[in-house]
Protein backbone atom coordinates (compact mmCIF):
# COMPACT_ATOMS: atom_id res chain seq x y z
CA UNK A 1 0.00 0.00 0.00
CA UNK A 2 0.94 3.68 -0.50
CA UNK A 3 0.88 5.74 2.81
CA UNK A 4 -1.71 8.39 3.21
CA UNK A 5 0.04 12.01 2.53
CA UNK A 6 2.38 13.39 4.57
CA UNK A 7 4.70 16.28 5.40
CA UNK A 8 8.83 15.70 5.45
CA UNK A 9 11.46 17.81 7.35
CA UNK A 10 14.83 16.87 8.15
CA UNK A 11 16.60 18.67 11.42
CA UNK A 12 20.33 18.74 12.20
CA UNK A 13 19.87 18.66 16.04
CA UNK A 14 17.73 17.60 19.42
CA UNK A 15 16.59 21.18 19.92
CA UNK A 16 14.85 21.37 16.39
CA UNK A 17 13.49 17.96 16.58
CA UNK A 18 11.95 18.95 19.72
CA UNK A 19 10.69 22.15 18.30
CA UNK A 20 9.15 20.31 15.42
CA UNK A 21 7.04 18.14 17.86
CA UNK A 22 5.97 20.94 19.57
CA UNK A 23 4.84 22.59 16.48
CA UNK A 24 1.29 20.66 16.72
CA UNK A 25 0.16 18.19 14.38
CA UNK A 26 1.05 14.47 14.85
CA UNK A 27 4.39 14.21 14.12
CA UNK A 28 6.31 11.02 14.49
CA UNK A 29 10.21 10.85 14.56
CA UNK A 30 12.20 9.00 11.58
CA UNK A 31 15.33 7.38 12.67
CA UNK A 32 16.42 4.43 10.16
CA UNK A 33 13.01 3.89 9.21
CA UNK A 34 12.80 0.31 9.04
CA UNK A 35 9.99 -0.19 12.09
CA UNK A 36 8.24 3.27 10.89
CA UNK A 37 7.67 3.37 7.00
CA UNK A 38 6.70 -0.36 6.49
CA UNK A 39 3.62 0.33 9.39
CA UNK A 40 3.41 3.70 7.85
CA UNK A 41 2.66 1.89 3.95
CA UNK A 42 0.10 -0.18 5.69
CA UNK A 43 -1.59 2.25 7.32
CA UNK A 44 -1.04 0.87 10.63
CA UNK A 45 0.66 4.83 11.68
CA UNK A 46 -0.30 8.03 9.84
CA UNK A 47 1.90 11.12 10.73
CA UNK A 48 0.92 14.52 9.08
CA UNK A 49 4.63 15.13 9.35
CA UNK A 50 7.72 12.86 9.77
CA UNK A 51 10.61 14.21 11.31
CA UNK A 52 13.62 12.99 10.00
CA UNK A 53 16.41 12.92 13.31
CA UNK A 54 18.37 9.84 11.27
CA UNK A 55 21.77 12.56 10.82
CA UNK A 56 21.49 14.29 14.20
CA UNK A 57 25.45 14.19 15.43
CA UNK A 58 24.73 14.31 18.76
CA UNK A 59 22.96 10.83 18.28
CA UNK A 60 25.35 9.25 17.07
CA UNK A 61 28.42 7.15 18.29
CA UNK A 62 29.53 5.03 21.49
CA UNK A 63 31.65 5.64 23.73
CA UNK A 64 32.54 4.61 27.70
CA UNK A 65 31.78 7.22 30.48
CA UNK A 66 32.13 6.77 34.31
CA UNK A 67 32.08 3.05 34.24
CA UNK A 68 29.41 2.89 31.76
CA UNK A 69 29.15 2.22 27.76
CA UNK A 70 27.25 4.92 26.37
CA UNK A 71 25.46 3.93 23.54
CA UNK A 72 23.76 7.53 21.66
CA UNK A 73 20.16 6.07 20.28
CA UNK A 74 20.88 6.94 16.57
CA UNK A 75 23.41 4.40 16.70
CA UNK A 76 23.14 2.07 13.79
CA UNK A 77 22.83 -2.10 14.98
CA UNK A 78 26.25 -2.31 11.95
CA UNK A 79 28.18 0.49 13.94
CA UNK A 80 27.32 -1.62 17.33
CA UNK A 81 28.25 -4.55 15.49
CA UNK A 82 31.74 -3.34 14.94
CA UNK A 83 32.47 -1.02 17.73
CA UNK A 84 35.97 -2.17 20.20
CA UNK A 85 33.97 -1.25 23.26
CA UNK A 86 30.76 -3.21 22.41
CA UNK A 87 33.40 -6.38 21.77
CA UNK A 88 35.25 -5.78 24.58
CA UNK A 89 32.76 -5.06 27.38
CA UNK A 90 29.11 -6.24 25.94
CA UNK A 91 30.11 -9.23 24.08
CA UNK A 92 26.25 -10.07 23.85
CA UNK A 93 25.07 -6.66 21.98
CA UNK A 94 27.38 -7.40 19.31
CA UNK A 95 26.16 -11.22 19.36
CA UNK A 96 22.91 -9.76 18.90
CA UNK A 97 23.43 -7.27 16.60
CA UNK A 98 24.97 -9.92 13.97
CA UNK A 99 21.69 -11.45 14.13
CA UNK A 100 19.21 -8.25 13.17
CA UNK A 101 17.99 -8.47 10.08
CA UNK A 102 20.12 -8.37 6.97
CA UNK A 103 23.17 -5.64 5.71
CA UNK A 104 20.69 -3.08 4.67
CA UNK A 105 18.42 -2.95 8.23
CA UNK A 106 21.84 -3.10 10.26
CA UNK A 107 23.34 -0.47 8.11
CA UNK A 108 19.98 1.55 8.84
CA UNK A 109 18.50 0.80 11.54
CA UNK A 110 19.16 2.06 15.19
CA UNK A 111 19.03 0.69 18.87
CA UNK A 112 17.10 4.07 19.45
CA UNK A 113 14.77 3.35 17.07
CA UNK A 114 13.92 0.01 18.07
CA UNK A 115 13.53 0.88 21.41
CA UNK A 116 10.78 3.32 21.08
CA UNK A 117 9.18 1.19 18.67
CA UNK A 118 8.87 -1.99 21.05
CA UNK A 119 8.16 -4.31 18.88
CA UNK A 120 7.49 -7.43 20.80
CA UNK A 121 9.67 -9.94 18.48
CA UNK A 122 13.08 -6.53 18.44
CA UNK A 123 16.19 -7.83 20.15
CA UNK A 124 17.75 -4.82 21.95
CA UNK A 125 14.65 -4.86 24.57
CA UNK A 126 15.77 -8.01 25.92
CA UNK A 127 19.49 -7.21 25.79
CA UNK A 128 18.64 -3.80 27.67
CA UNK A 129 16.97 -5.32 30.37
CA UNK A 130 19.53 -8.10 30.53
CA UNK A 131 22.03 -5.37 31.12
CA UNK A 132 20.22 -3.78 33.45
CA UNK A 133 20.47 -0.13 31.24
CA UNK A 134 18.90 2.85 31.85
CA UNK A 135 17.31 5.19 28.69
CA UNK A 136 18.17 8.83 28.53
CA UNK A 137 15.25 10.70 27.30
CA UNK A 138 14.50 14.63 26.46
CA UNK A 139 11.22 16.43 25.98
CA UNK A 140 9.39 19.69 25.67
CA UNK A 141 9.63 19.63 29.97
CA UNK A 142 13.39 18.54 30.51
CA UNK A 143 15.43 15.49 30.63
CA UNK A 144 14.58 12.17 32.44
CA UNK A 145 15.96 8.64 33.19
CA UNK A 146 14.35 5.61 32.98
CA UNK A 147 15.67 2.35 34.00
CA UNK A 148 15.03 -0.66 30.88
CA UNK A 149 12.80 -2.61 33.37
CA UNK A 150 10.65 0.87 33.80
CA UNK A 151 10.36 1.86 30.10
CA UNK A 152 8.53 -1.15 27.99
CA UNK A 153 4.71 -1.32 29.27
CA UNK A 154 2.65 -2.99 26.50
CA UNK A 155 2.19 -4.08 22.93
CA UNK A 156 4.33 -1.69 21.11
CA UNK A 157 3.94 1.04 23.92
CA UNK A 158 6.13 2.51 26.43
CA UNK A 159 6.60 5.19 28.89
CA UNK A 160 8.46 7.23 26.20
CA UNK A 161 6.03 10.43 25.18
CA UNK A 162 5.00 11.86 22.26
CA UNK A 163 6.88 14.95 22.54
CA UNK A 164 9.88 13.01 24.00
CA UNK A 165 13.34 11.66 22.45
CA UNK A 166 15.34 8.57 23.67
CA UNK A 167 19.12 10.73 23.44
CA UNK A 168 20.94 7.53 24.85
CA UNK A 169 21.18 4.19 26.53
CA UNK A 170 23.54 3.72 29.32
CA UNK A 171 24.77 -0.08 29.92
CA UNK A 172 27.30 -0.89 33.28
CA UNK A 173 29.90 -2.00 32.29
CA UNK A 174 30.03 -5.61 33.57
CA UNK A 175 32.80 -6.62 36.50
CA UNK A 176 35.55 -9.04 35.04
CA UNK A 177 34.93 -12.52 35.01
CA UNK A 178 31.17 -11.63 33.80
CA UNK A 179 29.51 -14.04 31.04
CA UNK A 180 26.68 -13.44 29.50
CA UNK A 181 24.62 -14.69 25.89
CA UNK A 182 22.27 -14.09 24.08
CA UNK A 183 20.22 -16.67 22.06
CA UNK A 184 17.37 -17.00 19.65
CA UNK A 185 14.80 -19.18 17.39
CA UNK A 186 13.90 -16.80 14.55
CA UNK A 187 11.62 -16.26 12.04
CA UNK A 188 13.70 -17.37 8.72
CA UNK A 189 12.58 -14.20 6.54
CA UNK A 190 12.36 -11.28 8.66
CA UNK A 191 14.93 -12.62 11.35
CA UNK A 192 12.82 -11.19 14.26
CA UNK A 193 12.86 -13.02 17.68
CA UNK A 194 9.89 -16.05 17.65
CA UNK A 195 12.20 -16.68 21.24
CA UNK A 196 15.00 -14.47 22.65
CA UNK A 197 16.70 -15.04 25.57
CA UNK A 198 19.82 -13.04 26.78
CA UNK A 199 21.48 -13.68 29.99
CA UNK A 200 23.87 -12.15 32.01
CA UNK A 201 25.95 -13.41 35.08
CA UNK A 202 27.83 -11.77 37.51
CA UNK A 203 31.23 -13.15 39.43
CA UNK A 204 29.05 -12.77 42.53
CA UNK A 205 26.45 -14.95 40.73
CA UNK A 206 23.58 -12.74 40.09
CA UNK A 207 21.85 -13.37 37.05
CA UNK A 208 19.65 -11.39 34.89
CA UNK A 209 17.82 -13.44 32.65
CA UNK A 210 15.26 -11.35 29.97
CA UNK A 211 13.54 -12.56 27.11
CA UNK A 212 11.94 -11.59 23.82
CA UNK A 213 9.00 -12.90 21.55
CA UNK A 214 7.05 -14.35 24.50
CA UNK A 215 4.99 -11.60 25.33
CA UNK A 216 3.33 -8.42 24.21
CA UNK A 217 6.83 -7.18 25.74
CA UNK A 218 10.24 -7.96 26.45
CA UNK A 219 10.85 -8.77 30.03
CA UNK A 220 12.64 -10.01 33.28
CA UNK A 221 12.24 -13.21 34.23
CA UNK A 222 12.63 -12.84 37.96
CA UNK A 223 11.41 -16.85 38.73
CA UNK A 224 14.14 -18.18 36.70
CA UNK A 225 16.31 -15.48 37.90
CA UNK A 226 15.42 -17.01 41.61
CA UNK A 227 16.45 -20.56 40.21
CA UNK A 228 20.27 -20.11 39.40
CA UNK A 229 21.29 -16.04 40.98
CA UNK A 230 24.24 -17.04 43.40
CA UNK A 231 23.61 -20.95 42.57
CA UNK A 232 25.93 -23.14 40.80
CA UNK A 233 24.84 -23.41 37.22
CA UNK A 234 24.82 -27.08 37.55
CA UNK A 235 21.98 -29.36 35.69
CA UNK A 236 19.71 -29.14 38.32
CA UNK A 237 20.24 -25.67 38.72
CA UNK A 238 19.33 -25.14 35.12
CA UNK A 239 16.51 -27.26 35.53
CA UNK A 240 15.07 -25.33 38.08
CA UNK A 241 15.56 -22.35 35.75
CA UNK A 242 13.64 -24.32 33.13
CA UNK A 243 10.30 -25.15 35.19
CA UNK A 244 10.53 -21.18 36.85
CA UNK A 245 11.09 -19.60 33.41
CA UNK A 246 8.10 -18.30 31.81
CA UNK A 247 5.43 -18.83 34.79
CA UNK A 248 2.74 -16.58 35.07
CA UNK A 249 2.99 -14.74 31.40
CA UNK A 250 0.76 -14.42 28.90
CA UNK A 251 2.61 -16.01 26.20
CA UNK A 252 1.94 -14.72 22.36
CA UNK A 253 0.00 -17.25 19.64
CA UNK A 254 0.33 -16.15 16.21
CA UNK A 255 0.96 -17.29 12.44
CA UNK A 256 4.75 -17.92 13.91
CA UNK A 257 4.14 -20.20 16.81
CA UNK A 258 1.30 -20.99 19.19
CA UNK A 259 1.59 -20.33 22.97
CA UNK A 260 2.51 -23.78 23.30
CA UNK A 261 5.47 -23.79 21.52
CA UNK A 262 6.80 -20.75 22.66
CA UNK A 263 6.59 -21.86 26.47
CA UNK A 264 8.57 -24.54 25.04
CA UNK A 265 11.54 -22.54 23.08
CA UNK A 266 11.66 -20.06 26.03
CA UNK A 267 12.87 -23.25 28.37
CA UNK A 268 14.67 -24.83 25.70
CA UNK A 269 16.78 -21.65 24.20
CA UNK A 270 17.20 -20.48 28.48
CA UNK A 271 18.97 -24.03 28.91
CA UNK A 272 20.92 -23.43 26.10
CA UNK A 273 21.92 -19.88 27.62
CA UNK A 274 22.81 -21.13 31.06
CA UNK A 275 24.45 -24.00 29.44
CA UNK A 276 26.55 -21.69 27.21
CA UNK A 277 27.92 -19.53 30.44
CA UNK A 278 28.68 -22.39 32.98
Amino acid sequence: MIPVAFEYKKVTSVEEALASLASGGEGKLLAGGYSLIPAMKLRLNQPALLIDIGDIPALKGIQEEDGEIVINAGTTHNDILHNDLIQRHLPFFHDAAKMIGDEQVRNRGTMGGSLAHADPAADWPALVLAADATIEIIGTSGKRTLKATEFFTGLFATELQENEIITAIRVPIPPSGSKSVYLKFENPASRFAIVGCAVLRLPDGKTNIAYTGVADYAFRDAGAEKAVSDKTLDDAAIQEAQNAAVVGVDILSDNFASAEYRKHLAKVYLKRALQTIR
